[in-house]
């Protein structure tokens, strides 16, 4: 007998299909009531992006709005020309929403802004593809935790369940009674981890996040600036404002 469809189970993890449109509305209308509640609006560009650290960002603007979002949807929102735009002189924002962007509107000080982001340059550890801003080398002989990036008399060994993980990396250790050793020839005094300037792959990062090793870092360049009092848009360049005429 066949089964009737009536019997059909239906998995409570499933969930619904996100409705983009309802999204795409949702941000165009946020984007158009910010206009109107903000005194300043920052076009904002993400340098290596990390959730966590923009998290931070959030919670430090709570009482301003940020979105990070579609940057065609933004663009619409803001408005591609003068008959099309949320206030004066905002479809003159609209060239600089390409790449990794967001929007920042708050009413805050646009100095105190500014000066936030100068400040905010937390170290990060390096993804695969990038290029490497330092040379790293785990030492010869015991393996601390981190590899030489500390005097030792501050570290400690690298526990010894790691050793199986750097050996499947391709680092030459091995155990000794219980210690992780790194033994190579005599004319090398370490292993070579990665050099200045080489694109490092995902084998090269992974060891130096082990290690704890940041040779990268998360910044947020503010690009450009609107203010509702003046309607004035300013081109941010290193933390120097130039009027945009």
């Amino acid at each position: 007998m066949p089964r009737s469809k009536r019997a059909r189970v239906v998995h409570e993890s499933k969930t619904a299909k996100k409705d983009h449109k309802e999204q795409t509305r949702r941000l165009y209308a946020n984007i158009r009531e910010c206009v109107e509640e903000y005194d300043h609006l920052f076009v904002f560009a993400v340098d290596n992006m990390r959730n966590t650290y923009l998290k931070d960002v959030r919670s430090e603007f709570a009482d301003s709005r940020l979105f990070f979002g579609k940057t065609k949807v933004m663009a619409k929102a803001l408005g591609s020309n003068p008959e099309t735009e949320a206030a004066p002189n905002l479809h003159k924002l609209t060239p600089y929403l390409t790449g990794a962007v967001g929007l920042l509107f708050t009413s805050r000080s646009a100095e105190s802004v500014i000066q936030y982001f100068e400040n905010f340059r937390p170290s990060d550890f390096a993804r695969a593809g990038t290029e490497a801003t330092r040379s790293f080398s785990i030492p010869n002989g015991l393996v601390y935790s981190r590899a030489g990036e500390i005097p030792t008399s501050d570290d400690e060994p690298i526990s010894h369940t790691i050793e199986p993980a750097l050996r499947k990396l391709g680092v030459p250790t091995r155990l000794v009674k219980g210690k992780v050793m790194l033994e190579l020839t005599d004319d090398q005094e370490g292993y070579l981890v990665c050099r200045e300037g080489d694109t490092l792959d995902s084998r090269q990062t992974t060891l130096m996040k082990m290690f704890g090793v940041t040779s990268s870092e998360f910044k947020v360049d503010l690009k450009a600036q609107w203010s509702r009092n003046t309607n004035e848009v300013k081109i941010l360049e290193q933390g120097d404002m130039e009027v945009d005429a």
